[in-house]
């Protein structure tokens, strides 16, 4: 019998990629996507849509109850810089969603969850430089507080209670076909915007800030094959590190302007996400998702750069 499965958050940057991915692999009919907002794309005319808030149990139960998912993917979260604004918000959305979700995956024998974490769950006191699997982590944004406490619920709920969770530590993404949801590295999605609109762009992070990165490509990719592996090959229960490429501001204008020759960047000082990110990697040490289940980008900062201009350009 076919398995269906939930996609919790699929109006995000991630969930409206990665709800057309699942489709074309289970088919359209088993893939329901699952948001607070109805989406106003082609995913809500190509396969089951249905409104779930994950803090509101009895409607979050009726949807179990409704289709006994096999899979479940739990997208929906408060980022980095939206969750500074309102770190109630964010800590009760991203913790008890959670905690939520996995009692009922529980209650209704869903046989696989996956919950993404981020380099968020990082601090000023954890190595910058390819940061390794485990380290001190001493998160200091309520999104990097609540997503730290995750990967232990997580981790306690796989060992505790037998539940097959599965987790990525997600550098920043980026994606020509969704718009960036709140996050500290959004600056190199509206890059690539501006630079097409305007020919010039502001940055909120400073010329020489090194984040990690991943085009939206690899980060499903990964997401998928991470949750096809065979159990036995997952052996890391929290979240796993994932790297893609990591570049600066001004890495990024330089391969921009290979393209586009006129393009400017000017910068600005006074943005609280500077300090957000200055806390953060400037890349990741990802041995362990590559040699548990063979993990391997295909996308660099050139190749990424020619394929966002490309699509949004057709766009």
């Amino acid at each position: 019998m076919p398995e269906n499965i939930l996609v919790i958050g699929s109006n995000g940057q991630i969930g409206t990629e990665l709800v057309t991915e699942l489709r074309s692999i289970y088919g359209s009919s088993r893939v329901i996507a699952c948001d607070i907002r109805r989406p106003d794309y082609d995913i809500k005319n190509a396969g089951p849509f249905e409104f779930v808030n994950v803090l509101e149990k009895d409607k979050l139960k009726a949807v179990f109850q409704k289709y006994k998912p096999k899979q479940v993917y739990l997208l929906a979260a408060l980022l980095s810089a939206t969750g500074e604004e309102n770190p109630n918000l964010a800590w009760d959305l991203n913790m008890n969603g959670l905690l939520n979700v996995l009692d009922f995956a529980l209650e209704y024998k869903t046989a696989k969850i996956y919950w993404p974490s981020s380099i968020a769950v990082f601090g000023p006191n954890s190595p910058q430089n390819k940061t390794p699997q485990y380290c001190i982590m001493d998160p200091n944004t309520v999104y990097g507080i609540s997503k730290l406490a995750g990967e232990r619920w997580c981790e306690y709920y796989f060992q505790k209670r037998g539940l097959d969770i599965r987790s990525i530590r997600y550098p920043g993404l980026i994606s020509w076909k969704a718009a960036p949801g709140g996050g500290t590295t959004d600056y190199a999605v509206h890059i690539f915007h501006d630079a097409l609109k305007k020919n010039t762009y502001c940055s909120f992070l400073s010329a020489n800030t090194e984040l990690p990165m991943m085009y939206m490509d690899d980060a499903i990719r990964g997401t998928i094959e991470l949750m096809g592996a065979p159990a036995e090959h997952i052996r890391i229960r929290s979240s796993y590190n994932l790297a893609g490429m990591s570049f600066t501001p001004e890495m990024l204008t330089a391969e921009i302007k290979k393209q586009l020759p006129n393009f400017t960047i000017s910068y600005t000082n006074k943005d609280p996400r500077q300090a957000i990110a200055n806390s953060w990697p400037q890349s990741i040490d990802d041995r362990q998702a590559q040699n548990d289940w063979s993990w391997k980008p295909k996308f660099d900062l050139s190749k990424m750069t020619e394929d966002m201009l490309h699509n949004l350009k057709s766009k």
